[in-house]
C-alpha cells in the first residue's frame, strides 16, 4: 500500500501527453527527473473548469458571438468574473474562469445541438449531455487528450489560453513563459472538500494536447513543478506566426551592388553587398527577401521571425533572461513604431528603428522569441540602449549583468519599466486603469494620518503609489508595483478599502505589516476614528 500511495499523484505531477506515437504518461516529481509511466495512474478524472474551455470552443466553431456579461454585484461567483456595474468578454472570461458567462441558458445554446456537435467530434458520451458540463462530471482522460486534439477551434484557443501566462506567479512565468497554453482547474476527490486536486489541460507550444494531475490546487502545483515542467516540455516553438512585417534592410545605407548579380525579384542563397560608403555585408534569402529598384531589399517576414532576427541582431542569444526579456522589448517596439500597411506591418532595419538579422535566425533566437510569443508591454513607450538604462529605457549590457548575478526576465523589464505591464498583442493595455481620484484622497489623507502612524516602528510613509480599478476579486494590493487594487472611493467601504491596502505598503517593514487582523484595525482608526 505504501508502494503504491508513493507512485500517486501526490508525490508529484502525473501528465498525460496526446504524441503522434500515441498517448504517453508521465509522472514529475517537483525535485527529481520525470518519470515515464507504463499506464495512466489517474484514468478519469473530474473536469472541473474545463466546462469553459468546451463552451468556448462549441461557440468558436459556430461562429457564435454572445454578449458581454454584465456584473450585477452581490453575486459571489462574480469574484472570478468583474466588479460590479463592468462587463466581461468570452475570451477575459475563459482567462479569469469566469463560469457566468459560459452558463448554457444565458448563452441560449440549444441541448439537442450541443450533443450532436459533440457526438460527431467523438466526445465522450458524458460531454455530449449540457446538462453535463458540472465540474463534478467525471470523464476518461485519454478521451479528453483526443477530443483536444481534434477541437476545429483550437488554434484560436491555443492563441486566447497563451495569456494565461501573465496570470501565473512570476516563478512560473520565468520557468514556462507562455509556452504552455493551458486551462487550469481544481476540485476535490470524493465527498471530501478539503481534499484538493487539481491541474490542467490544453496544448504546449508544439501543438500537442496536454492533461495534468496532482494533489492541491493547480496555482499551487504550477508553482510546485514549473521547473520540473520546463526540463520535461520539449523547447519553445511558435504556434503563431503572428501576422507579416515588412522591412527594408539597410535602409539608411545605399546599397552600390550585389555578388553575384541579381535580377528584381525573390533572392535565394548567399549575396554580398557592396555599401556606396564602401563597407561590404553579407545576407542569406531564402526567397522572403525581395531586391527591389533603387536598388532596395525588402524582407517579408512573420512577426515572431521578426523578433528573433532582432534578438540575434541587437543583442546576444546569452544570458537566457536577457534575451528573452529583448525578445519583449522588440515586440513592443514594433507594435508602437510600426506602420500600418496594406498586409503588413512596416518598419526600418536601422539604428533608428530596430537593426534586423538580414538572414535567417538560429532555432535558439527562434526558442527565445517564442517563449514569451505574442507578448508585448503595455502603459510605456519602450526604448532600449547597449549602455546606458534608466527609467523608460532598457539598457542590454546591465541587462546582461544584471541576468549574470540571478535577475530575471520580469526582473529585468520592471527595472527599466515599473509601470508597464505585460499584455497580449491584441489587447495590449496595462492592468491598471487609473483611479486619480481615489489616489487624490488617499494623498490628502497622508499628512492627517501621519501623527498616528509615525510612532508606529516599521512604519514608512509611501508616495510612490498607482491606485488602480478592480478588475474582479477583492481589493488587494501589489507590493512589487505598489499599486492599489480598489472598486473607488464613493462609499465608506471603499475608504476602508483603499486606507487597508495602503497600510499594507506603510507598514511593509513592520513584523505584522502581513497581518489582515493588524492592518485593519490601523484601517478603521485612520478612517473611522476608531480603535478596535
Amino acid at each position: 500500500m505504501l508502494l503504491a500511495l508513493c507512485a500517486g499523484p501526490a508525490f508529484g505531477l502525473q501528465v498525460s501527453v496526446h504524441t503522434a506515437q500515441g498517448i504517453e504518461h508521465w509522472r514529475l516529481p517537483a525535485n527529481a527527473p520525470a518519470q515515464r509511466l507504463a499506464a495512466a495512474e489517474v484514468e478519469r478524472a473530474p473536469l472541473g473548469s474545463l466546462w469553459k474551455l468546451l463552451v468556448q470552443a462549441y461557440l468558436l466553431d459556430r461562429g457564435q458571438q454572445p454578449p458581454d456579461y454584465r456584473c450585477r454585484g452581490g453575486d459571489p461567483e462574480e469574484v472570478y468574473c468583474c466588479a460590479a456595474g463592468a462587463s466581461i468578454d468570452a475570451e477575459e472570461a475563459l482567462l479569469r474562469s469566469c463560469g457566468r458567462y459560459f452558463e448554457a441558458d444565458r448563452l441560449g445554446i440549444d441541448a439537442a445541438d450541443w450533443g450532436d456537435y459533440w457526438r460527431a467530434l467523438g466526445a465522450p458520451p458524458a460531454l455530449t449531455r449540457l446538462d453535463a458540463l458540472q465540474p463534478q462530471t467525471q470523464v476518461e482522460v485519454a478521451a479528453l487528450l483526443d477530443l483536444l486534439q481534434r477541437l476545429p477551434a483550437r488554434a484560436e484557443l491555443q492563441r486566447v489560453l497563451a495569456a494565461a501566462s501573465l496570470q501565473q506567479p512570476p516563478a512560473v512565468f520565468e520557468a514556462l513563459g507562455a509556452g504552455l497554453r493551458i486551462k487550469t482547474w481544481s476540485w476535490h476527490r470524493g465527498e471530501d472538500v478539503h481534499d484538493r486536486i487539481g491541474g490542467f489541460a490544453g496544448w504546449d507550444s508544439q501543438g500537442r494536447a496536454l492533461w495534468a494531475q496532482g494533489a492541491g490546487t493547480s496555482r499551487g502545483l504550477l508553482l510546485a513543478h514549473a521547473a520540473a515542467l520546463a526540463r520535461w516540455l520539449p523547447p519553445p516553438a511558435s504556434l503563431d506566426a503572428g501576422g507579416c512585417v515588412e522591412v527594408e534592410l539597410f535602409a539608411r545605407y545605399p546599397i552600390a551592388a550585389i555578388e553575384p548579380a541579381a535580377a528584381a525579384g525573390a533572392l535565394h542563397g548567399r549575396y554580398r553587398l557592396q555599401f556606396e560608403h564602401g563597407s561590404r555585408f553579407e545576407i542569406e534569402s531564402r526567397g522572403e527577401i525581395v531586391l527591389d529598384a533603387g536598388p532596395r531589399l525588402i524582407a517579408r517576414i512573420p512577426r515572431e521571425d521578426y523578433v528573433a532576427r532582432v534578438v540575434e541582431r541587437e543583442g546576444a542569444l546569452q544570458p537566457l533572461a536577457a534575451a528573452r526579456a529583448l525578445a519583449v522589448l522588440a515586440r513592443s517596439y514594433l507594435q508602437q513604431q510600426a506602420q500600418p500597411g496594406p498586409s503588413c506591418l512596416r518598419i526600418e532595419d536601422s539604428s533608428h528603428t530596430q537593426r534586423v538579422l538580414a538572414q535567417p535566425p538560429s532555432l535558439q533566437a527562434r526558442q527565445i522569441a517564442a517563449f514569451s510569443e505574442g507578448l508585448v508591454l503595455a502603459g510605456m513607450p519602450v526604448r532600449y540602449h547597449l549602455g546606458r538604462s534608466g527609467p523608460g529605457v532598457f539598457g542590454w549590457q546591465p541587462a546582461v549583468a544584471a541576468a549574470r548575478k540571478g535577475a530575471g526576465t520580469l526582473d529585468l523589464l520592471r527595472e527599466a519599466f515599473p509601470q508597464a505591464d505585460l499584455a497580449r498583442w491584441e489587447a495590449a493595455a496595462s492592468a491598471c486603469e487609473a483611479l486619480p481620484a481615489a489616489r487624490d484622497w488617499l494623498l490628502a489623507q497622508l499628512p492627517r494620518w501621519r501623527p498616528q502612524l509615525r510612532s508606529e516602528p516599521g512604519y514608512a510613509e509611501r508616495r510612490d503609489f498607482e491606485v488602480c480599478r478592480l478588475q474582479g476579486g477583492h481589493p488587494h494590493v501589489d507590493r512589487a508595483r505598489a499599486r492599489i487594487h480598489v472598486r473607488g472611493v464613493r462609499s465608506l467601504q471603499d475608504r476602508l478599502d483603499l486606507a487597508h491596502e495602503y497600510l499594507h505598503l506603510g507598514f511593509a517593514a513592520h513584523p505584522h505589516g502581513e497581518d489582515e487582523a493588524f492592518i485593519e484595525a490601523w484601517a478603521r482608526r485612520l478612517v473611522l476614528g476608531v480603535a478596535d
